[in-house]
């Protein structure tokens, strides 16, 4: 839907992601209303079309879909907090970062307002935001997800709801951005030993993505014998892994760069092949961290 057909959309929280959200529904011909604790971050939206409210009650007012970008649930709440009694009968869809226990007591108290949840996750930088293959995904009332999903689609095509359970969510999102930190720190060692030899940090982006598509391909094998409990196809045993922590002291000694970042990720293998998974597969770590040291 765009123009007069499209829904009207109110955005709460304009920082870097929450701008993009908000231009996104300005460019796709939706009536956009802004607010933002800090009012001149609105500037930029306003010149493209959208509407300031000066209160949060006149921002939550004005559309039938109040979509928050905020930096936490508990920020979420007490932003919202003077505007309660205007939710009633409106759908809430937060795209914010936080634990499955904060979706929740957000569900539970947009829910005691009178409104229709849905919690969300922005799986993307700002700047992919409205492309064909950003992936957002949703859980929580159904009914929000089908009414207002060609609204949702603006923001990115790849447009999933996981569930009715409200928390669903933040859990994948904290499940699948638990890989982002390590990945990143890896690389960033990478680029610290490669510059301590003179050399350009890129000079090795082509490989390190090679090495990322490598890893990729291999999560559904790793699903698998994590879904089974079946470790005994070892492609790549914990016992590998053991070996090669020897050489991060090598590294550090050549090129003076810490590693000792990886110290916890050395002392989770080490407790799996004391554990009698040394032959198995490294992806019986999962094993371990169920049970933490």
């Amino acid at each position: 839907m765009t123009g007069k057909n499209a829904t009207p959309v109110t955005v709460i929280g304009l920082g870097s992601m929450g701008t993009a959200l908000a231009e996104a529904f300005v460019k796709a011909g939706h009536s956009t209303t802004v607010w933002n604790r800090t009012p001149a971050k609105a500037a930029p939206l306003i010149a493209m079309g959208a509407r300031q409210a000066e209160a949060i009650e006149d921002a939550v007012a004005a559309s039938p879909l109040i979509i928050t970008c905020l930096t936490t649930f508990d920020d979420t709440r007490l932003a919202l907090r003077p505007a309660a009694a205007s939710l009633h009968g409106r759908a809430l869809v937060t795209l914010n970062s936080g634990s499955p226990d904060g979706a929740r007591q957000t569900a539970t108290w947009a829910i005691g307002h009178g409104a229709r949840f849905l919690a969300g996750a922005v799986k993307n930088v700002p700047s992919a935001v409205g492309a064909p293959d950003t992936l957002h995904y949703y859980s929580g009332d159904k009914s929000v997800f089908d009414e207002f999903k060609a609204t949702l689609k603006v923001l990115g095509g790849d447009t999933v709801h996981l569930g009715d359970d409200s928390d669903l969510a933040a859990l994948y999102e904290m499940a699948v951005g638990a890989m982002l930190l390590p990945a990143l720190v890896g690389f960033f060692q990478g680029a610290a030993a490669v510059q301590a030899r003179g050399l350009e940090v890129s000079t090795m982006v082509r490989f390190a993505g090679k090495w990322l598509d490598m890893i990729k391909s291999l999560l559904p094998i790793y699903a698998n014998e994590i879904d089974s409990g079946d470790y005994t196809d070892a492609a790549s045993s914990v016992n590998l892994f053991l070996a090669g922590a020897a050489h991060d002291a090598d590294l550090t000694r050549e090129t003076n760069v810490d590693t000792t970042w990886l110290a916890p990720l050395h002392d989770l293998v080490t407790r799996a092949a004391q554990a009698g998974h040394g032959d198995h597969s490294i992806s019986a770590l999962t094993e371990v961290l169920r049970k933490p040291a």
